[in-house]
């Protein structure tokens, strides 16, 4: 007698495509939000372009494939969030793509122009910077619904890059070999790397917001914008490391406050 009944096996799951939940329904749905990734992308490939340039002898133009990076990322959050389109994908490739835009790209860039003279000293103080990039991000994906959002803990990557960045952009717009400051662009690099994994608090500016705002706030940021364009490399040098400053004097005051209690 011939066995009729008919096995059904379970239906296989495209592993191809993205599956996961909506952001505010919990709804689960196929594909990733455009828009957003494509700024994610962006920076994804300035970073790429500027390891590139770097191995070309072109520094100028990897600091500043650094520095658009730096500007896409700071765009592909602020979009997600006004389009509703934040999601988990999302969040996770923005996290990689700042690992090779603001880690691996920085410490390449800074490596081929004032450290590879330094021999093994020259490697170990990027490859500290990559590191502790990498565990800056990781870090910050685990601790990013626990803390303060006004604040970071320890330097943002994007602020490390740009300060690695701007570096090599100032040093190279006029003419200088990496090489002759060398032990100079080891300590920015390694330092940088290490204030990235500190627990100095670096404010987010995350409060601020950009609906309806005074006239003297437009007129301030077209102020600012016509500082920066006198002399990018050496204004944006200049404001990454006040803001370095500024926290590690923060944390300073906070620390002699607390002994003094």
């Amino acid at each position: 007698m011939q066995d009729n009944d008919k096995t059904t096996t379970p239906e296989q799951p495209d592993t191809f495509e993205v599956v996961e939940a909506e952001h505010r329904t919990g709804a689960r749905h196929k594909g990733v939000y455009l828009l957003p990734n494509l700024f994610t992308t962006g920076a994804l490939f300035a970073g790429f372009y500027a390891i590139v340039a770097a191995m070309n002898g072109l520094f100028e133009h990897a600091a500043i494939g650094i520095i658009v990076a730096g500007i896409l990322d700071g765009l592909d959050g602020g979009v997600a969030r006004l389009t509703n389109t934040q999601s988990k994908f999302g969040a996770e490739y923005d996290s990689l793509s700042d690992c090779v835009a603001f880690g691996v790209a920085p410490g390449l860039v800074a490596y081929s122009w004032g450290l590879s003279e330094l021999g093994k000293f020259g490697w170990m103080a990027a490859f500290i910077y990559v590191a502790c990039a990498a565990l800056r991000l990781a870090r910050f994906n685990v601790q990013a619904e626990s803390t303060d959002k006004r604040f970071f803990i320890g330097l943002p990557s994007p602020t490390g890059a740009g300060l690695v960045a701007t570096l090599v952009w100032l040093g190279a717009s006029r003419g200088m070999d990496g090489n002759d400051i060398s032990w100079v662009v080891a300590l920015v690099v390694a330092g940088a790397g290490l204030l990235m994994v500190s627990s100095v608090k670096y404010h987010s500016f995350k409060e601020l917001h950009i609906g309806r705002v005074p006239f003297k706030v437009l007129l301030g940021v077209i102020v600012a914008f016509a500082i920066v364009f006198l002399d990018p490399p050496l204004v944006l040098l200049a404001v990454a490391v006040i803001y370095v400053a500024a926290g590690l004097i923060m944390s300073l005051w906070g620390l002699r406050k607390q002994r003094s209690s």
